[in-house]
């Protein structure tokens, strides 16, 4: 009894101490993220819901608090750039899911989640439309599991892509956008690649996150279902961000202080999403989700990157 104590009492502080380290700014959002992971495969989280409760909330308001470091014609021109290749590659990204789980004999509803989740924004799609489509809990920790595990590998990966292909950051911005899954990691690997690609990625990631609202309607008429629809209000709030920090420059001081803070959110923000991840999502997912996840996830980034390169899509 008395070790179990002990080691629930160093997992405790450890939690604490990564909280407070990743909240001090001194360290990337890669670091803050493979911190994370570290700590759940390593120890029983003590405080999993409230943790991800958490992470929930400090994604939205940091999010709102990096539209205070924007300015608003820049966020309109990238969100309207990038409408026309958002409901591209949202339609191509959801029929090829869907394809690649019927193929691969992924459950049904999970084979919708995670196409969903990998089309749009990750845990966020995945929550919305969870509901609406009467997913039961081990469906929804499934797709969770699937998309999480593959948006942590992004964060690593997608800078060192980035800099091995000489991406501009506005190239790197709206790949970023439309290839990673959540936007937490859309933030940590564009702030890592300049504020340029930051503004880009963000807002472009954004805008493809209000494909929520179609897609939870559409959903809900397809299964007839009653469930409320959820409208991510934190968007909106990021644009009256954007919008105060254009028409009242005498407030830059305040406004870049309130951007810094919202970049230190998104660091806590992914190592409270490391802390959820563990061997026993791993089990959870199983291989069919994860190769479906997987397979797709490629397709997507592969397909946006060549098209990016080439010119074809550009801002």
């Amino acid at each position: 009894m008395l070790p179990c104590i002990r080691l629930w009492c160093v997992s405790k502080n450890l939690f604490f101490a990564g909280l407070i380290l990743t909240a001090s700014g001194w360290i990337s959002p890669p670091i803050a993220l493979l911190g994370g992971l570290v700590y759940g495969f390593s120890f029983a989280h003590p405080f999993h819901l409230h943790s991800k409760r958490l992470a929930k909330f400090l994604l939205q308001a940091s999010v709102v608090a990096l539209g205070f470091g924007m300015n608003l014609q820049e966020v309109a021109h990238a969100g309207r750039s990038g409408f026309l290749y958002t409901a591209a590659s949202i339609t191509v990204a959801m029929l090829l899911g869907l394809g690649l789980g019927y193929l691969i004999q992924v459950e049904r509803k999970s084979a919708f989640l995670i196409s969903a989740g990998t089309a749009i924004c990750g845990g966020s799609a995945i929550a919305a439309v969870g509901p609406i489509a009467n997913a039961n809990e081990e469906e929804m920790a499934v797709s969770l599991g699937a998309v999480f595990i593959l948006n942590s590998l992004a964060l690593f990966l997608f800078p060192a892509i980035g800099y091995a292909l000489h991406m501009s950051q506005a190239q790197f911005g709206l790949w970023s956008a439309l290839a990673i899954h959540d936007t937490s990691s859309v933030v940590g690997a564009t702030a890592k690649y300049g504020p340029a690609a930051l503004a880009v990625g963000t807002t472009v990631k954004l805008a493809r996150a209000l494909w929520i609202v179609p897609l939870s309607f559409a959903t809900a008429l397809t299964v007839k279902s009653k469930a409320r629809l959820q409208w991510p209000w934190f968007i909106l709030l990021f644009v009256m961000a954007a919008l105060l920090n254009t028409l009242l420059p005498s407030g830059s001081t305040v406004f870049g202080l309130l951007g810094h803070l919202g970049r230190i959110g998104l660091t806590v923000t992914l190592f409270l999403i490391g802390t959820g991840l563990n061997k026993e999502t791993l089990k959870s997912v199983g291989f069919r989700p994860l190769l479906q996840g997987l397979v797709l996830w490629v397709i997507v980034g592969a397909g946006s990157l060549a098209l990016i390169l080439s010119n074809w899509i550009h801002l």
